[in-house]
């Protein structure tokens, strides 16, 4: 018996067969045998497709991309405040001999 190489299917390939699973016109067997594939791939994708089916419809919480809210301004005085502290140690390790960090 030879080894079939690895096989890479598609997400429209995927939705197509779990579709056909949910359906349930043709019995796992069948459906594997008309698509090439083992059946408990057929049910993993099925399981898949139930499962984020909800999400759909709007019943999930989406998110618009956006990622969460950032504040700005706070991040602009943290950077601020940090540039401050930095200067501060580069002048105490130059007064005390040391060379500093900056090339």
């Amino acid at each position: 018996m030879t080894r079939r190489p690895r096989r890479n299917h598609t997400p429209a390939f995927k939705a197509k067969v779990a579709l056909a699973a949910v359906r349930g016109d043709k019995t796992l067997a069948e459906l594997a045998q008309q698509f090439d594939i083992h059946p408990n791939q057929i049910t993993q994708w099925k399981a898949q497709l139930l499962d984020g089916a909800a999400g759909v419809f709007g019943s999930e919480s989406r998110t618009d991309g956006n990622g969460p809210a950032v504040d700005v301004t706070g991040l602009h005085a943290k950077i601020g405040e940090l540039t401050l502290e930095n200067d501060f140690l580069a002048g105490a390790l130059g007064k005390a001999g040391l060379p500093s960090a900056k090339r």
